[in-house]
């Protein structure tokens, strides 16, 4: 059987950082794990010096909608331009995240989304940010309706083989009957667009929600009834409960790195992820585009996108790279703690912590190199190749 080996390589271990060592990748999943020894040549033996470069697991993106000119919404080539153009990022697997749509389109166009035929990143579920939510943020309208079980199953029903994974706010009246089909067979639930009292999010967690999603966004501060006293609500509860896990966009933009700092004091490092929540145009080179008959304006690369128009936010236009560059940055956490925070944690958010997330015998070898800056140099996908930069 054909196989690589990766030698010389600093490997991105759970708990650390393994110096100097070989990977061997053999049907799809990885080997061994061990020292740098000069490997016996073989014809089906290909050999990749790493040169001392970072070897991480896969990079999962648990919320994104779009990348450069392609957007879930639009439909299955668009979906397949996402997955073909993710692995340039260091994205092995992610869960496009779909919007909410009108009762019946939603499942239609979730059912065709599933059937989407084409290599690349894996699709590891989709991500519905809807329509059990009570606020909007920036999705539409439909994005607010009352829990719905035969809703809920329809969209369950229609993603297919993939799991359904539910962005729900636990205020939604009737919401906690219906996390409990939600997360059937282990599939998590995310809390998000909230203004959830303390009560109704620890009843939405004790439900089965173990996960808030772009935290702090759309998670606006509870009023204050009783002078001096601060109010809690949906984050604090959250914060104070070591069953839930959190990720943030981390731009710099949409969330003070403070939070995520305090995040990680009360978390640890393992409940902390990064996304991107990428919106059209995340990417492209900082300056003006145009999109769907809008001008938008990224000022630097990850940067938010903004309308030309007025300044406003219109999107996130980070990748999940340039996420691990400002971990390092913006949170002054080490190289190898930054990039667990975007495949290690994420595999574990979605219970793939025995398959994914971890270089280790046995596992999935699904794989990223990069280089002292975290660029990414080459990402394999099940063991094969799938992007290489420009030496």
């Amino acid at each position: 059987m054909a196989c690589t080996i990766l030698q010389n390589a600093r490997v991105v271990l759970p708990d650390g950082l393994g110096e100097n060592l070989s990977v061997k990748i053999e049907g799809g999943k990885i080997a061994r794990v061990g020292p740098t020894a000069e490997p016996q040549a073989d014809d089906d033996t290909f050999v990749i010096d790493a040169k001392g470069m970072y070897l991480s697991p896969g990079f999962i993106d648990l919320h994104i909608h779009g990348l450069r000119e392609f957007l879930v919404d639009r439909g299955p080539g668009d979906l397949a331009g996402m997955r073909e153009t993710l692995p340039a990022y260091g994205v092995t697997g992610f869960l496009p995240t779909v919007a909410p749509k009108p009762a019946g389109r939603d499942a239609e166009f979730l059912s065709t989304l599933a059937r989407t035929q084409t290599t690349g990143a894996r699709i590891l579920g989709f991500h519905l940010e809807g329509p059990f939510l009570a606020l909007t943020g920036a999705l539409p309208p439909d994005a607010l309706r009352d829990a719905d079980e035969k809703r809920a199953r329809a969209l369950i029903e229609a993603a297919g083989e993939y799991p359904a994974v539910f962005s729900i706010s636990p205020e939604v009246e009737g919401i906690r009957d219906l996390l409990a089909i939600m997360t059937a067979g282990g599939v998590p639930a995310f809390i998000t667009h909230t203004r959830a009292t303390v009560e109704q999010t620890r009843a939405a967690i004790q439900a089965g929600a173990r996960h808030a999603t772009h935290f702090y966004d759309v998670f606006p501060i509870p009023p204050e009834t009783d002078p001096g006293v601060r109010p809690c609500g949906a984050v604090e509860a959250i914060l104070a409960d070591d069953r839930v896990s959190v990720d943030f966009i981390l731009d710099g933009v949409h969330v003070d790195p403070v939070a995520v700092r305090m995040a990680l004091a009360c978390k640890g490092t393992k409940n902390v992820c990064l996304v991107t929540d990428a919106n059209i145009g995340a990417g492209l080179p900082p300056g003006r585009h145009t999109f769907d008959n809008r001008d938008v304006e990224f000022a630097y690369p990850g940067a938010p996108a903004r309308l030309v128009s007025n300044g406003a936010l219109c999107g996130s236009g980070l990748t999940l790279d340039q996420a691990a560059r400002n971990a390092v940055k913006l949170l002054d956490v080490s190289p190898d703690q930054a990039l667990r925070m975007v495949s290690t944690n994420p595999a574990a958010v979605l219970g793939l912590a025995d398959t994914k997330g971890a270089v280790a015998e046995g596992y999935d070898a699904d794989l990223v190199l990069l280089d002292e800056e975290l660029r990414v140099r080459k990402t394999f996908v099940g063991g094969e190749l799938i992007f290489a930069a420009d030496e």
